[in-house]
């Protein structure tokens, strides 16, 4: 059966078959020929796969993302931002970086983020004397926390193929994304000081004070949207859909830059960017439906600690496989398939599965910078108006940061699970 999957998928990935289509017709091949299963069960696992609550949160995180990229809320952020440590050496890019992080609070989506947060922060860095390529490589990289900086349409994902907490998960990605965004800034500070970029002029007092009441409304919504799925108040699905009705409220009523009119075209682009996702996943839960049943992850468990006797080899192993695979296939899908393949590998190194998801979503991010399926890439193209290769450039340096922060990660544990440990466990 294996030897049929593997043909089966190389076969049709050569051919250019979408990865969704791709998933059901190996699982669709491998239970004709190797199964008495009726086929009618494909049908019924794909529906049974969407069949989940948590799942309406990966379209309304993806709704209220696409309301604050059309609006204000990322403008307002970064003005206030800027406004308190834009005066540093290196502030306004430290500023670009903090921006990210917040608006990654809000919107759990990388690609969003960097749409939002670039459009406006590259021209004001080319502006200030910076670097090209630092510039659009700080942007593209920071836009990229908007998958680690919780709340994240990819962890999301992995609790549901995985059956781990996404309160778990969440709170788990809080510490990584600060380190992360920690290096950043230390990275661009250095840099600021040996180049000379700052703003001479320090701000006053009253312009603190304005740009704060300005973006109050920018910076409460994180605060809401997190402390309500910690505290317990509302679960991370109704989280999502406060953050849609908290996004249209203050956009169209109080900062007025978004028009009512609008909203019909945003609800199309987020409703076929969810759609894609939830199909995806769908095909996913599928194929590890049909991979369970037939044992392969006990097989794949056997073959792995047979040969590899430590469980930080093992880590070692898994890291330098997704950095190289992310930059061949789309890095969300391939945490959807292999996460499920590697469960009782887990299990029999007695690795902790929401440590083992913060390594897998830091490996998502690299893929989204790594050519050439980087997602953040192509978007960062399309705000820039650069071309691949200066991107590509830009971007090198930053990758090198995040593969420091992802070995600290993954051997220093507590990194992710001491949050969790604390308040959820």
């Amino acid at each position: 059966m294996m030897t049929t999957i593997v043909g089966s998928f190389a076969t049709l990935m050569l051919s250019g078959v979408p990865l969704a289509f791709m998933l059901i017709v190996v699982t669709m091949i491998a239970l004709h020929f190797f199964s008495w299963t009726p086929l009618q069960a494909v049908v019924e696992q794909l529906f049974n796969s969407l069949d989940s609550f948590v799942l309406l949160a990966i379209p309304f995180f993806v709704l209220a993302g696409a309301i604050m990229t059309k609006g204000a809320i990322a403008k307002r952020l970064i003005a206030f931002i800027n406004s308190l440590v834009g005066w540093f050496p290196g502030g306004l890019g430290i500023s670009g970086v903090l921006a990210c992080i917040f608006f990654a609070a809000i919107s759990g989506s990388g690609p969003a983020t960097v749409v939002a947060i670039g459009s406006i922060m590259v021209p004001a860095l080319l502006q200030a004397g910076y670097h090209k390529r630092f510039a659009v490589g700080l942007i593209t990289t920071s836009g990229s926390l908007g998958i680690v900086i919780p709340p994240s349409i990819p962890m999301i994902l992995y609790c549901l193929v995985m059956n781990v907490s996404v309160a778990e998960m969440f709170m788990a990605g809080i510490l990584p994304g600060l380190l992360i965004g920690s290096v950043l800034i230390f990275y661009t500070y250095m840099r600021a000081r040996k180049y000379g970029w700052k703003i001479d002029k320090k701000p006053s007092w009253e312009e603190v004070v304005r740009t704060g009441k300005e973006g109050f409304w920018a910076i409460l919504l994180p605060v809401i949207v997190l402390g309500g799925i910690y505290s317990g108040i509302f679960t991370p699905t109704e989280a999502a859909a406060i953050s849609v009705v908290y996004a249209l409220i203050v956009e169209i009523f109080i900062y007025r830059e978004c028009t009512i009119w609008q909203i019909p075209g945003i609800c199309k682009e987020s409703s076929i960017m969810a759609s894609c996702l939830l199909f995806l996943l769908a095909g996913a839960m599928t194929f590890n439906w049909l991979l369970t049943a037939e044992e392969i992850p006990a097989m794949v468990a056997r073959f792995v600690m047979d040969h590899i006797d430590s469980p930080w080899m093992f880590l070692l192993a898994i890291n330098l496989f997704l950095l190289v695979l992310g930059c061949f296939m789309d890095s969300v899908s391939a945490v959807l398939i292999l996460s499920p393949l590697f469960l009782d590998t887990l299990v029999g190194y007695d690795i902790d599965l929401v440590h083992f998801g913060i390594i897998m979503i830091l490996n998502i991010e690299f893929g989204m910078l790594t050519p050439p399926f980087g997602l953040n890439l192509f978007v960062s193209m399309g705000v820039t108006g650069e071309d691949m290769r200066t991107v590509v450039r830009g971007v090198l340096p930053f990758l090198l940061l995040l593969i420091s922060c992802l070995f600290l990660v993954t051997y220093i544990p507590d990194l992710s699970l001491l949050l969790p440990k604390l308040f959820l466990r």
